[in-house]
């Protein structure tokens, strides 16, 4: 099991959506007469907020015509914690397929939570306010990212990304040269899920779903009534033999634009069918 090379990126995913979240908030100044003089898009970086309070403490000279921007955000990744919540078999599988024509096999995935804590650097309360206004409304108290966790299958899934709790922190004591930071403080949990390595599958397509129905509520003695079957079937000549016919069904392929045939039988011949024999016994 161990030593099975494989890397789905689920995790780095999850970082990247939820800091594409975040990366289009603008602040905008008016003068006296409501007008606007200013439209500034709020910069968004990975990394912890001690960062970039380091930045502004060791900037002596205010007066530099290169500093520390403000208002400005920054998110990390803070934890990632199994979820026995949302757990699932641990032996079911689920098939799919590739971009080609393969069947592929792959366990079910485990639920883990992703914490990410966003914070939010201003020198002006104003500024905060309006990049908290421009967030909150969207979260009550979770918010549903679709990503594609395994580009080879194609399997996409609905993360929510909760909001757990806001923090606030005014950090204005010192001297005149000090620069005020406003720091308020989004704690978030992602509920993602990590998938083990994809594997070829040698059971191939289903090409025949067939469902028995009973009138008897007695599971043992039940025998079926009513048989419904359906099948896949071509659209197009697949073989150029200038018919559409049962063996044009057969070279249907994954992605392939199909249509269904659906039949019901009924019977009172007492039997049932056996799934390993393939008959009515």
């Amino acid at each position: 099991m161990l030593g099975n090379y494989y890397y789905h990126e689920i995790v780095r995913k999850t970082i990247i959506a939820f800091g594409t979240l975040f990366n289009d908030n603008h602040i905008r100044h008016q003068d006296k007469n409501g007008n606007d003089i200013s439209d500034m898009k709020v910069p968004l970086a990975y990394g912890p907020s001690q960062k970039f309070l380091s930045r502004l403490t060791q900037q002596a000279d205010l007066n530099k015509p290169i500093q520390i921007t403000m208002p400005r955000m920054s998110f990390e990744m803070t934890s990632i914690s199994y979820d026995s919540t949302r757990k699932s078999s641990l032996i079911q599988t689920f098939k799919t397929c590739d971009d080609g024509s393969k069947v592929k096999k792959v366990f079910m995935p485990v639920p883990y939570n992703i914490g990410f804590e966003l914070n939010i650097l201003s020198k002006l309360n104003d500024d905060s306010l309006q990049i908290l206004e421009q967030i909150l409304p969207y979260f009550q108290p979770h918010f549903n990212l679709t990503i594609d966790l395994i580009d080879s299958i194609g399997e996409k899934r609905d993360i929510p990304i909760i909001l757990e709790s806001i923090g606030f922190q005014d950090d204005y004591e010192g001297n005149f040269d000090t620069r005020r930071a406003l720091i308020h403080t989004l704690q978030f949990t992602a509920k993602t899920y990590l998938f083990g390595p994809v594997a070829d599958s040698s059971d191939g397509l289903i090409r025949k779903v067939q469902v028995d129905m009973y009138t008897s509520t007695d599971v043992k003695t039940a025998k079926r009534e009513v048989r419904y079957t359906v099948t896949p079937t071509s659209k197009v000549d697949r073989n150029d033999d200038g018919v559409i016919n049962e063996e044009d069904h057969k070279l249907l392929m994954p992605g392939d634009d199909f249509g269904f045939s659906e039949t019901t039988e009924f019977f009172a011949d007492s039997k049932n069918f056996s799934p390993t024999r393939k008959i009515d016994i």
